[in-house]
């Protein structure tokens, strides 16, 4: 088991849906008791991914409720928290926060957050308190094009009018940060991907971050940089976190395990927003995270239907960004992570603790301790396996890992005491809930 203390033999005793008791097997009450023996597999906090896109209502054809949260059992995954773009309506209102709540009835496969959004029509009012109230963890903002209309980006002006209510309210501001800056057109053609790269250079995430750390000091709001790319802005991070400021940042697996290197002329399941960078970048990263600049890794799976990548013709300009990643992050990470002498608990800290903290969920998820959900997953962090469209749960069989060999495989997934899912199959029914913020009244 993995636990507070490290990998070690534990009996874990659950009391219904809760942990009870973390007992050495020599204890009385281990002996007494109706033991499961889970052999050499390592059991893990169930993992809590804080960035998913599952777009329903509106775009349940891209993903919904149901196939994404089969897919997060699959893969270990038992907490997640939606993000508030791609659904119609978006999420940047008490209302529209109430109607996806409805979407969720029995179809949840594990436990599900949800973030907010900000955008210039609700940075001042009162909305984003009321969402607050209505449940929401945190919220979210953009100060690039989000890829939809209907959520606009946020000027300074409506990011510094938004963020004192976001920090009265107890909530994070998470921030896709990119700052689209002159660029030249690049001369290579659209179907490669040094065309795509060279459109949005790491220099829009550095601004975007350097405008975030001054507001972060100017509000005291709680910031929190999503889907960081850009190895570049470590240092600035490392600055403000040194000067205590509440700032955090995120990385992904597609980050951490893919090269811009590698990807093929046409092959725009790659592509994403901020671009995967060169090697000497995505060592960079791994500098920062294993050094703690980076807080946590989660998936920003980010799905769309298969005409989206517009495969036939392979422009990367006119693809949807997003990589599909949820059900397989944990091997992706432990295959790069092991590779370069990190361990069990540094991915239990990334995957499992950090956003469970971020989400404001801390207190009752990501841990094996007494008094925290018996949510967990059970791995082989020994066994390879090669990628298939077999092992895939999401809507849509699309995914830039197919194919790769990855070490680490998950066994099983426990949520609430319950075994969901069990070497290849879900067993039961839906069984999980929404998680509301603590500013929820009812």
């Amino acid at each position: 088991m993995l636990g507070d203390d490290g990998l070690s033999d534990r009996v874990v005793v659950l009391d219904g849906g809760t942990i009870a008791a973390v007992l050495a097997p020599s204890d009385p009450r281990a002996l007494a008791a109706d033991v499961e023996d889970l052999g050499d597999l390592v059991l893990m906090p169930g993992l809590v991914d804080c960035h998913v896109h599952l777009n329903e209502p509106g775009r349940t054809e891209w993903e919904g409720f149901e196939t994404g949260t089969r897919a997060a059992a699959a893969g270990g995954v038992t907490t997640l928290v939606d993000m508030p773009l791609n659904c119609i309506p978006v999420t940047t209102s008490a209302d529209a926060l109430r109607q996806k709540l409805a979407a969720t009835q029995q179809k949840l496969w594990v436990d599900v957050g949800f973030w907010g959004g900000v955008v210039p029509a609700n940075s001042r009012g009162g909305e984003l308190t009321a969402m607050a109230k209505a449940g929401a963890l945190g919220c979210k903002a953009f100060m690039v094009h989000s890829g939809i209309d209907d959520f606009p980006d946020c000027r300074e002006e409506h990011l510094r009018a938004a963020m004192p209510e976001l920090r009265d309210s107890g909530m994070p501001l998470l921030v896709h940060a990119e700052l689209e800056l002159a660029t030249s057109e690049p001369s290579s053609p659209r179907t490669t991907y040094a065309h795509y790269l060279a459109s949005r250079p790491a220099a829009w995430e550095e601004a975007a971050i350097a405008r975030m750390v001054r507001l972060c000091r100017e509000t005291e709001c709680r910031v929190h940089v999503v889907h960081l790319s850009a190895a570049g802005a470590l240092p600035m991070i490392a600055d403000a976190k040194r000067e205590g400021l509440p700032f955090s940042v995120e990385s992904c697996p597609h980050y951490l395990c893919l090269r811009a290197e590698d990807i093929a002329d046409g092959a725009t399941a790659f592509k994403c927003a901020p671009p995967i960078r060169e090697e000497h970048n995505r060592e960079g990263l791994w500098r920062g995270l294993s050094s703690g600049i980076i807080d946590l890794v989660v998936s920003d799976h980010s799905p769309c239907t298969p005409e989206l990548k517009v495969p036939e013709r392979g422009d990367f300009m006119d693809a949807w960004g997003g990589i599909a990643s949820l059900g397989w992050g944990l091997p992706a990470i432990w295959t790069e992570a092991s590779a370069r002498g990190a361990s069990l608990e540094d991915v239990a800290r990334w995957m499992c603790r950090k956003p469970a903290e971020l989400a404001g969920l801390g207190e009752r998820k990501g841990r094996i301790a007494p008094g925290f959900a018996a949510d967990f997953v059970l791995w082989d962090p020994d066994e390879r396996f090669t990628l298939t469209s077999a092992h895939l749960f999401q809507r849509h069989a699309i995914s830039p890992y197919l194919g790769r060999e990855f070490r680490g495989r998950v066994h099983g997934t426990w949520l609430a005491g319950q075994k969901i899912f069990e070497r290849g199959s879900h067993i039961g029914g839906p069984r999980g809930i929404p998680l509301l913020g603590r500013g929820h009244s009812a």
